[in-house]
């Protein structure tokens, strides 16, 4: 499919910048480069290797709604919020556990990425009450200490014993199933509070946050760390540190891989181009875009196929499509906050993908050759399928932005529009 007639967004044009009267706050992140926040807009900038000003990106998102009539007032205040809590994510901070980290609150930047997308597909006037879930997980945390207060001076292992069997027996939290890993509702901890009904990382900080508030408040006299599974049914368990074995180490999430974890399950439930999984993300939307090959040993159906073609028009009438078809909005959103957190390049290549998709060729080119850059210096090898595809799309990107008086065609839609139908 040609960047040209993508019906997601038509959005080559520049859009009117706003001049904001705030104090900035930046990001410092070990890869290099600054992440600079200001009312919610988000810019990283490569120093460069002399003097004067460096490479300065801008995030598309929140302003190619705003151009298209869709109020992102909420969206800002939330994207700062998480921004806020990245910010305190000192190199420490990054690989403390989240058991006994104290530095970020990572429930509230949970909450926050729940209110930025709620924003974005709800369109309501009102924003997330992110206060009212979290005196929910506090609410959490004193429940368990009416019920189980004989617990907190018996052993490690009668204590983790009740503690699940508050969680998961009295109240009812699990994990999604294999066959719906991607369902939205598990995947934002207000949902998650309210349906009892999670991801693994949603569970995971749930968790966490209880072990979190039982030892601010003094009750909790040994140290208890939390197993976060790596397959599609376990949930989160506990177990004590003293007995940890050398294989519980992959299994310890930090304040920064949870928020990852987060994060991706998000992009990967979102990103628009969910055939062939088999595949990269990158890999997917370039075949879309016809600079990767396609293969014919798929096995999605014919049906499925259909559905696509469906969920098509559908995004070409402003309307939104199934959540198993991606929602470009939520998988930008998320490349955004990835980006933020500076944990993979690759994140900057993905999200230039995204942006070719939308039209966005400029700043396409300016993502992926920034991911270049840091390819480069970092030594990363990309496998020889994605280094091919991503070689035919910047020679396009260059061709197109070589063209003189190019323009998108008068036909094409956008996803972005102001249009609060939910299905």
């Amino acid at each position: 499919m040609s960047g040209l007639s993508c019906p997601w967004l038509c959005g080559a044009h520049s859009y009117p910048s706003r001049l904001f009267h705030f104090t900035s706050s930046n990001i410092s992140t070990s890869s290099g480069f600054t992440i600079y926040c200001s009312n919610s807009q988000f810019t990283p900038s490569d120093p460069g290797p002399g003097p004067g000003p460096g490479l300065y990106l801008k995030f598309v998102l929140h302003e190619a709604l705003d151009a298209f009539g869709v109020n992102t007032t909420h969206a800002r205040i939330a994207r700062e919020g998480l921004c806020s809590q990245i910010g305190k994510l000192s190199d420490i901070e990054r690989e403390t556990s989240i058991c006994i980290n104290r530095g970020v609150d990572l429930g509230k930047a949970a909450l926050h990425i729940a209110a930025e997308d709620d924003s974005l597909v709800s369109h309501s006037s009102v924003p997330l009450p992110v206060d009212d879930f979290i005196q929910r997980l506090d609410h959490l945390s004193m429940g368990y200490c009416s019920r189980y207060s004989s617990s907190f001076t018996s052993s490690p292992e009668h204590f983790i014993h009740c503690l699940e069997k508050y969680l998961y027996v009295n109240k009812g939290f699990r994990r999604t199933g294999a066959s719906n890993q991607s369902e939205p509702r598990a995947l934002y901890l207000h949902s998650v509070l309210t349906h009892r009904y999670g991801s693994a990382s949603q569970l995971s900080l749930i968790y966490s946050e209880i072990l979190k508030m039982l030892r601010l408040w003094g009750l909790l006299s040994f140290d208890i760390e939390v197993f976060f599974p790596h397959d599609f049914s376990s949930s989160p368990r506990g177990y004590c540190k003293q007995k940890a074995k050398e294989s519980d180490r992959s299994h310890v999430m930090t304040a920064q891989s949870l928020l990852e974890e987060m994060l991706r399950d998000l992009k990967d439930a979102f990103w628009p181009f969910q055939l062939d999984r088999t595949k990269s993300p990158f890999l997917r939307a370039a075949r879309a875009a016809n600079c990767s090959e396609s293969t014919n040993d798929t096995d999605e159906s014919a049906f499925k196929l259909a559905s696509v073609k469906a969920a098509l028009h559908r995004l070409e009438r402003g309307v939104w499509t199934s959540v198993r078809f991606g929602d470009m909005r939520r998988a930008l959103s998320a490349c955004e906050r990835l980006i933020l957190l500076q944990t993979d390049p690759k994140e900057l290549r993905d999200y230039g993908v995204l942006l070719y998709h939308c039209g966005f060729y400029k700043e396409a080119l300016q993502y992926l050759t920034l991911y270049q850059d840091r390819k480069e210096s970092s030594g990363l090898i990309d496998n020889v399928e994605e280094e091919a595809a991503m070689d035919k799309l910047m020679i396009r990107l260059n061709l197109i932005l070589m063209e003189e008086g190019w323009s998108l065609p008068t036909g094409n839609r956008s996803f972005l529009r102001n249009n609060s139908e939910p299905w």
